[in-house]
């Protein structure tokens, strides 16, 4: 199966940078779309950055200009610059994953653990 791990996460000051990672293992025979979600506590979670396999990116509105997300040449990592952070910014950000496993023909949509980024004065 596909597993994602998260690492980077922690408490900073408004206006503060953090850096994001995930690093997707198993046994994966492709993997698509990579990118991070977030979900605040009392909030859906959200989409905050994706990155095609060619490098295509999207962002959510409230982060563009703030964050940048990039993927490494075996696409199987992906990071999420955080620069400015803001208190709205505060919460559970989830790396993901569209990936097909090896032994199977079926798709599906992997999830990290999750990483707290906390916003605070």
């Amino acid at each position: 199966q596909v597993q994602l791990v998260e690492s980077g996460g922690g408490l900073v000051q408004p206006g503060g940078s953090l850096r994001l990672s995930c690093a997707a293992s198993g046994s994966i025979f492709r993997i698509n779309n990579m990118g991070w979600y977030r979900q605040a506590p009392g909030k859906q979670r959200d989409m905050v950055a994706v990155v095609t396999r060619t490098g295509i990116t999207n962002y959510q509105d409230s982060v563009k200009g703030r964050f940048t997300i990039s993927r490494d040449s075996a696409l199987k990592t992906v990071d999420l610059e955080m620069n400015g952070l803001k208190p709205e910014d505060t919460a559970v950000y989830y790396c993901y994953a569209e990936a097909l496993p090896r032994d199977s023909e079926t798709w599906g949509t992997y999830w990290g653990q999750g990483t707290q980024v906390s916003v605070s004065s």
